[in-house]
Protein backbone atom coordinates (compact mmCIF):
# COMPACT_ATOMS: atom_id res chain seq x y z
CA UNK A 1 0.00 0.00 0.00
CA UNK A 2 1.46 3.35 -1.04
CA UNK A 3 1.90 6.19 1.42
CA UNK A 4 0.40 9.52 0.48
CA UNK A 5 2.62 12.57 0.90
CA UNK A 6 1.21 15.92 1.95
CA UNK A 7 1.15 18.58 -0.74
CA UNK A 8 3.11 21.47 0.73
CA UNK A 9 1.72 24.92 0.02
CA UNK A 10 4.07 27.38 -1.65
CA UNK A 11 3.32 30.95 -0.56
CA UNK A 12 4.11 33.70 -3.05
CA UNK A 13 4.91 37.36 -2.63
CA UNK A 14 2.17 39.99 -2.42
CA UNK A 15 2.88 42.91 -4.75
CA UNK A 16 0.40 45.35 -6.25
CA UNK A 17 -2.58 43.29 -5.10
CA UNK A 18 -1.30 40.19 -6.90
CA UNK A 19 0.69 37.11 -5.91
CA UNK A 20 3.75 36.87 -8.16
CA UNK A 21 6.50 34.30 -7.77
CA UNK A 22 9.91 35.66 -6.93
CA UNK A 23 11.63 36.74 -10.14
CA UNK A 24 14.65 34.72 -9.03
CA UNK A 25 12.59 31.54 -8.77
CA UNK A 26 13.95 30.94 -5.28
CA UNK A 27 11.92 29.46 -2.45
CA UNK A 28 12.75 28.61 1.15
CA UNK A 29 11.29 25.97 3.48
CA UNK A 30 9.25 27.29 6.38
CA UNK A 31 10.08 25.27 9.46
CA UNK A 32 8.61 25.01 12.91
CA UNK A 33 10.68 25.56 16.03
CA UNK A 34 11.11 21.77 16.11
CA UNK A 35 12.57 21.74 12.60
CA UNK A 36 9.49 20.31 10.89
CA UNK A 37 9.00 21.30 7.25
CA UNK A 38 5.67 23.13 7.21
CA UNK A 39 5.36 24.80 3.80
CA UNK A 40 7.44 26.85 1.36
CA UNK A 41 7.69 30.61 0.89
CA UNK A 42 9.14 32.93 -1.74
CA UNK A 43 12.68 34.25 -1.32
CA UNK A 44 12.37 37.88 -2.43
CA UNK A 45 15.16 39.45 -4.46
CA UNK A 46 16.30 43.01 -5.15
CA UNK A 47 14.13 42.99 -8.29
CA UNK A 48 11.10 41.94 -6.24
CA UNK A 49 11.74 44.85 -3.89
CA UNK A 50 11.90 47.24 -6.85
CA UNK A 51 8.65 45.82 -8.22
CA UNK A 52 7.00 46.35 -4.83
CA UNK A 53 8.33 49.90 -4.76
CA UNK A 54 6.86 50.64 -8.19
CA UNK A 55 3.48 49.26 -7.06
CA UNK A 56 3.57 51.21 -3.79
CA UNK A 57 4.50 54.46 -5.54
CA UNK A 58 1.71 54.00 -8.09
CA UNK A 59 -0.82 53.55 -5.29
CA UNK A 60 0.19 56.65 -3.33
CA UNK A 61 -1.92 59.07 -5.35
CA UNK A 62 -5.22 57.27 -5.14
CA UNK A 63 -4.85 56.11 -1.54
CA UNK A 64 -3.65 59.49 -0.32
CA UNK A 65 -6.56 61.28 -2.00
CA UNK A 66 -9.16 58.89 -0.59
CA UNK A 67 -11.24 60.45 2.16
CA UNK A 68 -10.26 59.73 5.74
CA UNK A 69 -13.66 58.13 6.26
CA UNK A 70 -13.13 55.82 3.29
CA UNK A 71 -9.68 54.74 4.50
CA UNK A 72 -11.17 53.98 7.92
CA UNK A 73 -13.91 51.85 6.39
CA UNK A 74 -11.35 49.90 4.35
CA UNK A 75 -9.18 49.21 7.41
CA UNK A 76 -12.29 48.12 9.30
CA UNK A 77 -13.17 45.80 6.42
CA UNK A 78 -9.68 44.28 6.64
CA UNK A 79 -10.36 43.62 10.34
CA UNK A 80 -13.61 41.89 9.38
CA UNK A 81 -11.80 39.66 6.89
CA UNK A 82 -9.12 38.88 9.45
CA UNK A 83 -11.80 37.86 11.92
CA UNK A 84 -13.43 35.60 9.31
CA UNK A 85 -10.18 33.65 8.97
CA UNK A 86 -9.15 33.87 12.60
CA UNK A 87 -9.22 30.11 13.11
CA UNK A 88 -6.85 29.55 10.20
CA UNK A 89 -4.41 32.14 11.49
CA UNK A 90 -4.52 30.72 15.02
CA UNK A 91 -3.52 27.34 13.62
CA UNK A 92 -0.82 28.95 11.43
CA UNK A 93 0.76 30.81 14.34
CA UNK A 94 0.55 27.80 16.66
CA UNK A 95 2.25 25.40 14.24
CA UNK A 96 4.87 27.93 13.15
CA UNK A 97 5.95 29.27 16.54
CA UNK A 98 4.97 26.32 18.74
CA UNK A 99 2.96 28.51 21.11
CA UNK A 100 -0.26 27.28 22.68
CA UNK A 101 -3.54 27.66 20.85
CA UNK A 102 -4.68 30.03 23.58
CA UNK A 103 -1.71 32.35 23.07
CA UNK A 104 -2.10 32.19 19.29
CA UNK A 105 -5.78 33.09 19.64
CA UNK A 106 -4.88 36.04 21.87
CA UNK A 107 -2.44 37.29 19.23
CA UNK A 108 -5.00 37.06 16.42
CA UNK A 109 -7.70 38.71 18.53
CA UNK A 110 -5.39 41.59 19.40
CA UNK A 111 -4.43 41.96 15.72
CA UNK A 112 -8.12 42.33 14.83
CA UNK A 113 -8.69 44.84 17.63
CA UNK A 114 -5.60 46.82 16.63
CA UNK A 115 -6.83 47.19 13.07
CA UNK A 116 -10.17 48.45 14.38
CA UNK A 117 -8.40 50.81 16.77
CA UNK A 118 -6.30 52.45 14.06
CA UNK A 119 -9.23 52.46 11.62
CA UNK A 120 -10.87 54.83 14.08
CA UNK A 121 -7.94 57.24 13.90
CA UNK A 122 -8.12 57.87 10.14
CA UNK A 123 -10.57 60.77 10.51
CA UNK A 124 -9.28 61.98 13.89
CA UNK A 125 -5.50 62.25 13.79
CA UNK A 126 -5.54 65.33 11.58
CA UNK A 127 -7.85 67.15 13.99
CA UNK A 128 -5.72 66.17 16.98
CA UNK A 129 -2.32 67.00 15.50
CA UNK A 130 -3.18 70.01 13.31
CA UNK A 131 -2.89 73.52 14.67
CA UNK A 132 -3.75 77.15 13.99
CA UNK A 133 -0.59 79.12 14.70
CA UNK A 134 -0.39 82.67 16.05
CA UNK A 135 1.64 84.91 13.73
CA UNK A 136 2.66 88.57 13.87
CA UNK A 137 1.13 89.47 10.51
CA UNK A 138 -2.36 89.69 8.97
CA UNK A 139 -2.50 85.99 8.02
CA UNK A 140 -4.15 82.78 9.01
CA UNK A 141 -1.43 80.17 9.59
CA UNK A 142 -2.37 76.49 9.55
CA UNK A 143 -0.22 73.39 10.09
CA UNK A 144 -1.63 70.01 9.02
CA UNK A 145 -0.19 66.47 8.71
CA UNK A 146 0.12 64.85 5.29
CA UNK A 147 1.37 61.38 4.25
CA UNK A 148 5.06 61.14 3.45
CA UNK A 149 4.74 58.56 0.62
CA UNK A 150 6.24 55.06 0.41
CA UNK A 151 7.24 53.49 3.71
CA UNK A 152 9.22 50.29 4.25
CA UNK A 153 8.22 48.35 7.35
CA UNK A 154 10.45 45.64 8.82
CA UNK A 155 8.48 43.25 11.03
CA UNK A 156 10.05 41.28 13.90
CA UNK A 157 10.03 37.50 14.15
CA UNK A 158 7.72 37.43 17.15
CA UNK A 159 4.85 38.00 17.39
CA UNK A 160 4.84 37.47 13.64
CA UNK A 161 1.28 38.66 12.93
CA UNK A 162 0.44 41.10 15.72
CA UNK A 163 3.64 43.11 15.33
CA UNK A 164 3.19 43.36 11.57
CA UNK A 165 -0.37 44.66 11.93
CA UNK A 166 0.66 47.05 14.72
CA UNK A 167 3.41 48.55 12.56
CA UNK A 168 1.54 48.73 9.26
CA UNK A 169 -1.81 50.14 10.41
CA UNK A 170 -0.50 53.53 11.66
CA UNK A 171 1.56 53.85 8.48
CA UNK A 172 -1.23 53.39 5.94
CA UNK A 173 -4.11 55.07 7.76
CA UNK A 174 -2.77 58.53 6.88
CA UNK A 175 -2.48 57.75 3.15
CA UNK A 176 1.00 56.26 2.96
CA UNK A 177 1.66 53.00 1.14
CA UNK A 178 3.82 50.25 2.63
CA UNK A 179 6.33 47.60 1.64
CA UNK A 180 6.54 45.06 4.44
CA UNK A 181 9.51 42.77 4.98
CA UNK A 182 7.90 39.94 6.92
CA UNK A 183 9.40 37.81 9.65
CA UNK A 184 12.30 35.79 8.32
CA UNK A 185 11.88 33.05 10.93
CA UNK A 186 8.07 32.76 10.89
CA UNK A 187 6.83 34.10 7.52
CA UNK A 188 3.67 32.03 7.09
CA UNK A 189 1.28 34.14 9.23
CA UNK A 190 2.30 37.22 7.21
CA UNK A 191 1.81 35.33 3.95
CA UNK A 192 -1.67 34.28 5.07
CA UNK A 193 -2.42 37.87 6.11
CA UNK A 194 -1.54 38.91 2.55
CA UNK A 195 -4.26 36.60 1.26
CA UNK A 196 -6.69 38.29 3.64
CA UNK A 197 -5.74 41.76 2.41
CA UNK A 198 -6.22 40.62 -1.18
CA UNK A 199 -9.85 39.75 -0.43
CA UNK A 200 -10.54 43.00 1.45
CA UNK A 201 -11.27 46.41 -0.06
CA UNK A 202 -7.68 47.60 0.28
CA UNK A 203 -6.49 48.85 -3.15
CA UNK A 204 -3.63 46.92 -4.72
CA UNK A 205 -0.23 48.38 -3.95
CA UNK A 206 -1.18 50.01 -0.64
CA UNK A 207 0.38 47.10 1.26
CA UNK A 208 2.99 44.87 -0.36
CA UNK A 209 4.47 41.94 1.56
CA UNK A 210 7.88 40.41 0.87
CA UNK A 211 9.31 37.28 2.45
CA UNK A 212 12.85 35.98 2.46
CA UNK A 213 16.21 37.05 3.86
CA UNK A 214 16.30 40.49 5.46
CA UNK A 215 20.06 40.77 4.99
CA UNK A 216 19.65 40.64 1.19
CA UNK A 217 17.02 43.37 1.07
CA UNK A 218 18.23 45.82 3.72
CA UNK A 219 21.11 47.37 1.69
CA UNK A 220 18.70 48.22 -1.14
CA UNK A 221 16.04 49.50 1.27
CA UNK A 222 18.52 51.70 3.11
CA UNK A 223 19.87 53.47 0.04
CA UNK A 224 16.99 53.50 -2.45
CA UNK A 225 16.13 57.06 -3.40
CA UNK A 226 12.39 56.42 -3.83
CA UNK A 227 11.81 55.20 -0.27
CA UNK A 228 10.48 58.05 1.87
CA UNK A 229 10.56 56.48 5.33
CA UNK A 230 11.51 53.32 7.20
CA UNK A 231 9.79 51.84 10.25
CA UNK A 232 12.13 49.32 11.85
CA UNK A 233 10.69 46.68 14.13
CA UNK A 234 13.09 43.87 13.19
CA UNK A 235 14.95 43.95 16.49
CA UNK A 236 18.36 43.39 14.91
CA UNK A 237 21.08 45.86 15.92
CA UNK A 238 23.16 45.25 12.78
CA UNK A 239 20.17 45.85 10.51
CA UNK A 240 19.26 48.94 12.50
CA UNK A 241 22.77 50.37 12.10
CA UNK A 242 22.78 49.62 8.37
CA UNK A 243 19.41 51.29 7.87
CA UNK A 244 20.38 54.38 9.86
CA UNK A 245 23.59 54.72 7.86
CA UNK A 246 21.69 54.43 4.59
CA UNK A 247 18.90 56.90 5.30
CA UNK A 248 21.35 59.77 4.99
CA UNK A 249 21.46 59.25 1.21
CA UNK A 250 18.08 60.91 0.69
CA UNK A 251 17.18 61.96 4.23
CA UNK A 252 14.61 59.21 4.72
CA UNK A 253 12.75 59.27 7.98
CA UNK A 254 13.73 56.42 10.28
CA UNK A 255 11.72 55.17 13.27
CA UNK A 256 12.71 52.31 15.54
CA UNK A 257 10.09 50.32 17.45
CA UNK A 258 12.14 47.26 18.30
CA UNK A 259 11.61 47.57 22.06
CA UNK A 260 7.82 47.58 21.83
CA UNK A 261 5.65 45.33 23.98
CA UNK A 262 3.38 44.16 21.18
CA UNK A 263 0.69 42.79 23.50
CA UNK A 264 0.46 46.06 25.43
CA UNK A 265 -1.94 48.93 24.81
CA UNK A 266 1.13 51.17 24.57
CA UNK A 267 1.50 49.95 20.98
CA UNK A 268 -1.79 51.69 20.16
CA UNK A 269 -0.05 55.03 20.66
CA UNK A 270 -1.45 57.51 18.09
CA UNK A 271 1.92 59.28 18.06
CA UNK A 272 3.20 56.36 15.97
CA UNK A 273 1.12 57.89 13.16
CA UNK A 274 3.43 60.91 13.25
CA UNK A 275 6.44 58.74 12.40
CA UNK A 276 5.38 58.73 8.76
CA UNK A 277 3.61 62.05 8.18
CA UNK A 278 5.00 65.43 7.23
CA UNK A 279 3.66 68.68 8.60
CA UNK A 280 2.77 71.28 6.00
CA UNK A 281 2.14 74.91 6.92
CA UNK A 282 -0.02 77.24 4.84
CA UNK A 283 -0.31 81.04 5.07
CA UNK A 284 -3.53 82.73 4.03
CA UNK A 285 -3.99 86.50 4.08
CA UNK A 286 -6.83 87.78 6.21
CA UNK A 287 -9.36 89.68 4.10
CA UNK A 288 -10.34 93.18 5.07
Amino acid sequence: MSTRLDVKKTYKLYIGGKFPRSESGRYLPAKSTKGEHLDNFAHASRKDFRDALVAARAAVGGWGKASAYNRGQILYRAAEMLQNRAGELVAEIARSTDVSAAKAKREVTLAIDRLVHFAGWTDKYSQVFSSVNPVASPHFNFTTPEPTGVVVVLAPDEPSLLALVSLVAPVILSGNTAIVVASEKFPLPAATFAEILATSDLPGGVVNILTGKRAELVPHIATHMDVNAIVDGAGDSQISAQLQAGVATNLKRYSNHTAADWFSAKVEDPYWILDTVEFKTAWHPIGI
